[in-house]
């Protein structure tokens, strides 16, 4: 049976780069090594890591501006302590909406003072807070951009007067932005991108170097731009396959293409959890997210039934997080939107049960 894969991360990747990434690691390129065998120091793995750069950086429509794109490891996690040892001087602003931007703040204290710029979190995060004001003597404004947790997503970003940081591992390529009104973009692989193992970092270079601290090498993104993106072993299959993503993307239109089908999917989705007595929707609707919709059962009496009826249709990855609890449906880029429409079909199925 075919599955219909909505789960927040590790997600669902393009059928034919998952077949192209399975190729590789038995025979890249017809080298008769694999992909995972051979020197990430050769030039054919050279070749693949350049490209990735330059693919993000087209993509983002940040070529020539001076931004440079770097794959990293240790996830997004490592951001959260990176940023703040490149940027952080005296103090920084910080926009809480959600487990993630909380965990940013945590690292961030670590090393300095941190201003809470705005928080939703009286409310459990289901909302976006607005109208607030980002001291232009801090050192940088950070926010996340979309909240995998609670299904709330920015729609309208500020004009910061200080560089703006931002989280996008949740939904880095899936929507048109000006991003040149960020100075700095990191975002995990594994929602969007590719498997987990890598983080896409883009910063603008100028921004860099203005700390007193001193950082180690592994942790300055400047050792990194330097090396290319190659300062240590670079993880081969995760930023290979990143690579292949990036390149379906760019096949199928690119982010504005992209994002047209991602519109459909969350009009379908939110429309059935509006009109749908039995299900009520977990974020407000101005700040509903396009890659996390998060929803509850209005009565919790059917949760065996609908549950059922989820696995039956071979709907895998819907649970919400302990958090919020009820359930999530992720559809990043890859997700087709027949997946979406199964997933509407029992929910609708279930209404006329009930």
């Amino acid at each position: 049976m075919k599955k219909h894969n909505f789960s927040a991360g590790p997600s669902i990747l393009p059928q034919e780069v998952l077949l192209k990434a399975s190729e590789a690691i038995i025979d890249f390129d017809n080298s008769g090594l694999s992909l995972i065998e051979i020197s990430h120091r050769s030039k054919p793995f050279v070749d693949v890591m350049e490209k990735a750069r330059a693919l993000a950086l087209e993509l983002l429509g940040l070529e020539g501006k001076g931004y440079k794109a770097l794959f990293l490891q240790g996830g997004a996690s490592a951001q959260f302590l990176m940023v703040a040892m490149n940027l952080l001087e005296k103090r920084a602003g910080y926009l809480n909406t959600g487990a993630w931007s909380q965990k940013a703040i945590s690292e961030a204290k670590l090393l300095d003072d941190i201003y809470e710029v705005a928080s939703s979190e009286e409310a459990n995060f289901n909302y976006i807070p607005k109208g607030f004001d980002i001291p232009e003597n801090y050192d940088y404004f950070h926010c996340t951009s979309n909240n995998t947790i609670f299904g709330t997503q920015i729609k309208s970003f500020p004009n910061s007067p200080i560089p703006m940081v931002c989280d996008m591992s949740s939904d880095i390529f899936s929507r048109v932005l000006d991003f040149s009104k960020f100075d700095l973009i990191y975002a995990g692989a594994q929602k969007n991108m590719g498997p987990a193992g890598t983080t896409l970092v883009v910063v603008k270079e100028d921004i860099l170097g203005k700390v007193s601290r001193k950082i180690p090498s592994i942790m300055d993104y400047k050792s990194h731009i330097k090396q290319g993106s190659m300062y240590n072993t670079p993880p081969v299959f995760a930023v290979y396959t990143s690579m292949l993503t990036l390149e379906w993307l760019k096949s199928v239109g690119g982010i504005a293409g992209i994002e047209k089908e991602n519109e459909k999917k969350a009009r379908l989705m939110y429309s059935e959890i509006d009109l749908n007595p039995l299900f009520k929707g977990f974020a407000m609707k101005e700040d509903r997210s396009h890659m996390n919709a998060t929803f509850n059962l209005v009565n919790d009496n059917l949760k065996d039934t609908f549950e059922t009826m989820l696995k039956e249709a071979g709907i895998s990855g819907v649970n919400g997080h302990r958090s919020v609890g009820g359930y999530r449906a992720s559809m990043y880029n890859a997700l087709p939107i027949d997946s979406v429409k199964v997933l509407v079909e029992v929910m609708s199925e279930l209404e006329s049960k009930a």
